[in-house]
């Protein structure tokens, strides 16, 4: 059992896990995002709930986690970075993007390849 279980066992107290949207705030607030590229995030599961804040990491000294939404995951599926469809696009908030513009930003801010493996990560606002 992971520390984090046992600590609200002990306290009684459940916290939720943060996922980050700094890079996509508006489309969060505005609820226009349902979908997620992420690297990592392996033991996400369907009907978990997750706690989307601005940012989670990087935090200066006094500053505190900024709540935006709840979520619940709905779907996670693995796939090629550059697999990614105009619907998709929409569902991540870019209406007015194409596939490749969406890679394209998504390459530059990771220095990833187009094809990198991602998990993509649908979910409903809570």
């Amino acid at each position: 059992m992971s520390n984090h279980k046992q600590q609200q066992l002990k306290t009684g107290v459940i916290t939720m896990k943060n996922i980050s949207f700094f890079m996509t705030q508006p489309q969060i607030i505005s609820k226009t995002k349902t979908q997620t590229r992420r690297f990592g995030w392996k033991t996400l599961k369907v009907g978990d709930e997750l706690q989307g804040v601005k940012k989670c990491q990087g935090l200066k000294k006094g500053e505190k986690i900024e709540q935006l939404c709840l979520i619940k995951i709905t779907a996670i599926r693995v796939e090629p970075l550059n697999a990614i469809t105009k619907s998709d696009c929409i569902k991540e908030g870019f209406s007015d993007y194409e596939p490749i513009d969406f890679v394209n930003m998504i390459v530059k801010h990771y220095g990833c390849e187009p094809d990198a493996v991602i998990r993509v990560i649908d979910f409903e606002y809570k």
